[in-house]
């Protein structure tokens, strides 16, 4: 840790474009933060307290999006950092990369239990963005620990294989029992998502982010980084979120922090908690 700060490492993989505003919400949230090449030493890698990955394109989705930097070496070093209880969070394709390396839900540690699939919507396919409500389904992980218990936090999705799905029979029931389930899509007000819009890619049981086992390495679809000032946020959007985006009228209040932002708060008060220090 820098002092009192942990240090946080974004990593970039070839084809990936979300790693700079991701560092500044990382850098907003309290911590030091560099972004970190994929084929950098894992033995710089290795000093971080904290590791995210964020959204965007890595080797351009070739095969399935997120398989092929799932290979990478630097990958063998964030599930060795992870099994030493460092968080992890990976954003839309890191959330990919994650599902594709076994790290998430990592029951079977190592094992592709799940998949991100392409998203079904009613009347279109391929890629959509828009903005999404996500209730808070459990606190105990390194993307919601900062976050209120069934808190309502609006945060956009911009993704064309966002589906997580598994052909293992009763899986998605035990990880909402075990608590592994930790964020879901909701309505504007809270409750659970009808179908789609609320849902945008039909989603299991509205599942929007996943932990392993020891809630310390999440993937997630939508885009805290895109969500985590105030000024980032549509003037319409519905709920208590966008009352306050509409009475936000001056330059400090639009600076001011967005919902988005309590994601990269959690991973840095997870770093705290833990008491460990690179």
């Amino acid at each position: 840790m820098s002092g009192s700060r942990p240090d946080i490492a974004v990593l970039r993989f070839p084809g990936m474009n979300c790693e700079e505003e991701t560092r500044r919400s990382v850098l907003a949230a309290g911590a030091s933060c560099d972004i970190f090449m994929w084929n950098g030493p894992t033995s710089r890698l290795e000093e971080y307290d904290g590791y995210v990955l964020p959204g965007g394109f890595s080797y351009q989705d070739r095969v399935r999006a997120g398989a092929i930097a799932a290979k990478d070496r630097v990958v063998d070093c964030l599930y060795e950092q992870a099994e030493a209880g460092k968080p992890v969070i990976g954003i839309c394709n890191g959330a990919q990369i994650l599902i594709e390396a076994g790290m998430v839900p990592g029951i079977r540690a190592g094992s592709v239990e799940m998949g991100l699939a392409h998203n079904i919507m009613p009347d279109r396919d391929g890629y959509y963005t828009r903005w999404t409500h996500l209730v808070v389904a459990h606190r105990e992980s390194c993307a919601t620990a900062a976050l209120k218990p069934a808190e309502t936090v609006p945060i956009p999705v911009a993704h064309a294989e966002g589906r997580f799905v598994t052909t293992e029979e009763g899986l998605v029931d035990r990880l909402f029992e075990a608590g592994q389930v930790v964020l879901t899509y909701g309505a504007p007000d809270g409750t659970p998502a009808r179908g789609f819009p609320d849902n945008p890619n039909g989603s299991s049981r509205n599942i929007a982010g996943i932990s392993n086992p020891s809630g310390n390495v999440v993937a997630m679809m939508p885009h805290p980084e895109r969500s985590s000032w105030m000024f980032q946020l549509p003037e319409n959007l519905p709920g208590e979120w966008g009352r306050r985006r509409r009475e936000a009228a001056d330059g400090d209040a639009l600076f001011g922090a967005g919902p988005g932002l309590g994601v990269m708060s959690s991973l840095v008060r997870f770093i705290e908690n833990s008491g460990r220090e690179a």
